[in-house]
């Protein structure tokens, strides 16, 4: 079974995970956003040793840490290849400078969908889903959803933002998340965490 650690950073109090095996203690960073200083500490009281970086889609407030991690670990950085341009662009962001957030090293590896990234003897498989930005991924496995900023508790991602589109972002939730098991805990990129039989009946952007 895998087992995943919560630190939330920032100014934007994004969820950052460390998703890991208890046996091997092999982990993956989910979207370390900011603040470095919180995160390597949990790493290395739960003994942990990280072998990969994911960010769910390519905003500041997700890979402001982006750099420290891989400076630290030297692991790949992986995202959706449509977000790529969002790394190099929120560079010149005024809320990445608000943020403190660094500039992210390009990604060593793109995810697609449908692939699976190994946590021990776990998988992690990649949904594309579309919305939030043209490359945001969510990962499932192990009774999780680590969803990003595309579904959150009786939520759903802003679809504003440059590269954003509703019905796409609808799509993605309809046709690629709440097909699955309705027992599913939903791990969002920000905020509580979920489950996709609630999202179905309370969340009032889709009901």
């Amino acid at each position: 079974m895998m087992k995943y650690e919560l630190i939330i950073v920032g100014a934007l109090e994004t969820n950052c995970y460390l998703v890991y095996s208890p046996e091997s203690h092999g982990c993956i960073i989910i979207d370390p956003g900011a603040e470095p200083e919180k995160i390597f500490p949990v790493i290395a009281e739960l003994e942990l040793k990280p072998v990969l970086i994911v960010n769910t889609h390519g905003h500041v407030d997700h890979i402001g840490a982006n750099r420290d991690m891989k400076d630290h670990y030297s692991i790949p950085l992986c995202l959706h290849a449509a977000d790529q341009p969002l790394l190099e662009q929120a560079q010149q962001s005024e809320l990445s400078i608000f943020l403190g957030a660094k500039e992210s090293p390009p990604a060593d590896r793109f995810l697609k969908d449908g692939e699976e990234i190994a946590v021990g003897r776990s998988r992690l498989r990649v949904i594309h889903t579309p919305g939030h930005s043209p490359g945001s991924i969510s990962l499932h496995g192990g009774g999780y959803l680590f969803s990003g900023d595309t579904l959150f508790c009786e939520g759903v991602g802003r679809t504003d933002l440059p590269g954003g589109s509703w019905k796409d972002l609808e799509q993605s939730i309809r046709t690629r998340i709440l097909v699955l098991a309705e027992d599913t805990v939903v791990l969002p990129g920000h905020g509580p965490l979920t489950t996709i039989g609630r999202e179905k009946t309370s969340n009032p952007f889709l009901t």
